[in-house]
């Protein structure tokens, strides 16, 4: 067995969650390690729901998995009951289900253990709900609660807010408008506001290293050209999942205004407009390079608002791909990223599991044997942080408030990083540090001694095939070896001791 008969998730990243799902539910502590705050996760719902799940059912791994085919049968059933209702055929149906469901690649993302599965799940249950909230009090009630809970599953949640309350607004539907932005921002700014007085920082910390950022600074024209170049129009994952989708929108909506009042269109292609405007959103202040999950629950809802318009397709397939070519051959175009992106999910699920197994968790595992307690600097701290109990500084800022500053917004490390990274270290009484040596940018503390390279075989969800076990207080580096050496490692992994 590749990880040896235990189920193990295809990224680090679902391990962060559970960290502080298991030091919440067992020490009234949100962070990764039992003794201080960290604001890791960014989505503190998905990780406050586990911390309940292992409060009721023991501190069990596997709790996310099992959690994300709950909701991944919940939103088949749900896009079913919406396709049916649409397409009115049961082969139509299940055609317009299955396409929906690869195209967002759902099965890397049930196997991920993360909260993408759920972020998708309130998304088809909104925009179900949309569909009927003029005709059903529940539906409407379900529209909302879910707008309600969407910003605590996924911070980018906020340009769906921001979009939807903007179309709204424009079609004269105040109330609406103002309900999405109050229903939708209040837990987000009521975390954000627990969050400052814990840490300084008004969002998570992974928001803060990772996010883009946009001041009104001397650095305002950089800032625009990362924002509007390098991350949409230059950015070669937009046009690999989101270009396609939007030029069908456009096309759509142009077709429209030829022969519709413009109160008309708003109103008829509301969902498409709203997709369109939050796939340009999202490129130009998130991230897209996920292992196909950060756009799950936008090309959810480009699915869900196109299909309908594309209805004749599945009752009359072989008229409406001679009337409509251009349409055709963008939906072809559509069907050949999903079989692309297919290929890509089955190499991750293949091998990313295998590779976090033999890298962080076996990190993991010799941690808790031998140095269970102890000070670690590491920079992957999933695995490591939820198999043990370590006190962790995180050099990527995740999951350590004190090199935030160093990371912020995409910070490249520099001789001051390298400073404090050498008086923290040694005034702390840190014992080792397990970290990529490359993310470390040069600036390895020359006090600092290897003690062993571990390297697998093959880079499939990790960032490095290599990670590098460092002695920080020397007087330890010989005890540290050996304790490398009496380590049962995965027979994947190789261990090259430093003389």
């Amino acid at each position: 067995m590749k990880t040896e008969g235990h189920y193990t998730y295809l990224l680090d990243d679902a391990y962060i969650h559970l960290a502080i799902a298991k030091n919440f539910a067992l020490y009234d502590v949100w962070g990764m390690t039992k003794y201080q705050f960290s604001s890791t996760s960014s989505s503190p719902l998905f990780t406050y729901i586990l911390s309940l799940l292992i409060t009721l059912f023991g501190n069990n791994d596997q709790i996310p998995l099992y959690f994300n085919i709950i909701f991944s049968v919940g939103i088949l059933y749900f896009l079913s009951t919406y396709y049916a209702e649409v397409l009115k055929g049961v082969k139509e149906t299940v055609l317009a289900v299955l396409f929906t469901t690869f195209f967002i690649v759902l099965q890397i993302n049930l196997l991920s253990g993360m909260e993408h599965v759920f972020q998708v799940f309130l998304f088809v249950v909104n925009i179900f709900c949309f569909s009927h909230k003029d005709q059903s009090k529940a539906a409407m009630y379900g529209f909302y609660l879910s707008i309600l809970l969407m910003g605590l599953v996924r911070f980018e949640s906020m340009f769906y807010f921001v979009i939807l309350a903007f179309m709204f607004a424009l079609i004269r539907k105040w109330k609406d408008a103002i309900l999405i932005l109050l229903l939708g921002f209040i837990p987000i700014m009521a975390f954000c506001a627990y969050n400052y007085q814990q840490d300084g920082y008004f969002f998570p910390n992974s928001v803060v290293v990772k996010g883009t950022k946009l001041n009104l600074d001397s650095n305002i024209v950089q800032q625009l050209k990362v924002i509007l170049l390098d991350n949409f129009l230059l950015n070669v994952s937009f046009y690999k999942v989101g270009v396609f989708p939007v030029l069908l929108c456009f096309i759509v909506v142009y077709r429209d205004f030829r022969v519709k009042k413009v109160h008309d269109v708003l109103k008829g292609n509301f969902l498409l407009i709203v997709f369109s405007l939050l796939m340009i959103c999202h490129c130009m202040f998130a991230d897209l390079k996920g292992h196909l999950r950060y756009e799950a629950y936008i090309l959810t809802g480009f699915c869900m608002a196109l299909i309908p318009k594309f209805k004749e397709l599945f009752t009359d397939f072989r008229n409406y791909i001679k009337k409509e070519k251009l349409i055709t051959i963008l939906i072809a175009a559509n069907v050949f990223l999903l079989i692309y992106k297919g290929g890509v999910a089955h190499k991750i699920m293949m091998g990313g599991g295998k590779n976090i197994y033999e890298q962080q968790v076996q990190s993991a595992k010799f941690l808790h044997q031998f140095y269970n307690n102890s000070k670690v600097v590491a920079n992957d701290i999933g695995a490591i942080c939820y198999y043990t109990n370590i006190h962790l500084l995180d050099i990527a800022g995740l999951g350590s408030v004190e090199t935030i500053r160093f990371n912020e917004g995409k910070k490249k490390f520099d001789g001051k990083f390298g400073s404090f990274l050498t008086q923290y270290s040694t005034d702390n009484k840190y014992d080792i540090a397990v970290v990529y040596e490359g993310w470390l940018q040069g600036y390895v503390p020359a006090g600092w001694k290897k003690a062993a390279v571990l390297k697998i075989e093959e880079k499939v969800t990790v960032a490095r095939l290599e990670v590098s076990i460092y002695a920080i207080d020397t007087r330890n580096l010989e005890k540290l070896k050996q304790n490398i050496k009496k380590f049962n490692w995965n027979k994947n992994v190789t261990v090259t001791i430093v003389d």
